[in-house]
């Protein structure tokens, strides 16, 4: 088992016939906080003649943080460090995108939340953490959400001590 509080990963992303690329993340701190950004796209992921509403676009441009920022904030929070997902997204290539696009290399280990907890099976993770987010009013397609769900689960699961700051102490 890990020790200290788990690191968590969510990822929302925009996908249609032409496009597939990260909008926005969240990522969990050694002391349980968290760190939420809107991100801007790189221009190679934007093919001109791609169907995207043109306030979308101005909306992720204007708020979204640089690839190279979010990179470097990235290397910085989560070096060499065991990350899990909810595995419901494809987390590890959006990751492999941001990092290809400013040629960095990824500096943590992308899992899926079952090998944190392998007593449980993938679909009662999924349906305790359905359950956490419902109980709490948390919108799914929010990336914070997503994380935040994930270390309430870990607190109930007992891998975040009571004397640990956590989702509580927020």
């Amino acid at each position: 088992m890990p020790q200290g509080i788990p690191h968590f990963l969510d990822i929302e992303f925009y996908q249609n016939d032409d496009l597939f690329f990260p909008t926005a993340m969240t990522w969990s701190l050694d002391d349980g906080r968290m760190k939420t950004v809107v991100i801007e796209p790189d221009e190679s992921w934007l093919p001109i003649d791609a169907e995207l509403a043109e306030e979308e676009l101005r909306y992720l441009r204007e708020q979204g943080v640089p690839l190279i920022e979010l990179a470097r904030a990235l290397h910085e929070d989560l070096p060499d460090q065991q990350v899990y997902t909810d595995g419901l997204d494809p987390d590890e290539t959006l990751v492999d995108l941001i990092f290809d696009a400013v040629g960095m290399p990824v500096p943590f280990e992308i899992a899926p939340l079952d090998d944190l907890m392998p007593g449980i099976d993938r679909d009662t993770l999924e349906d305790h953490r359905r359950n956490l987010m419902f109980e709490q009013g948390l919108e799914p397609q929010l990336p914070e959400n997503g994380v935040y769900a994930l270390l309430l689960l870990a607190r109930q699961e007992g891998l975040i001590g009571e004397s640990e700051q956590g989702p509580d102490d927020w």
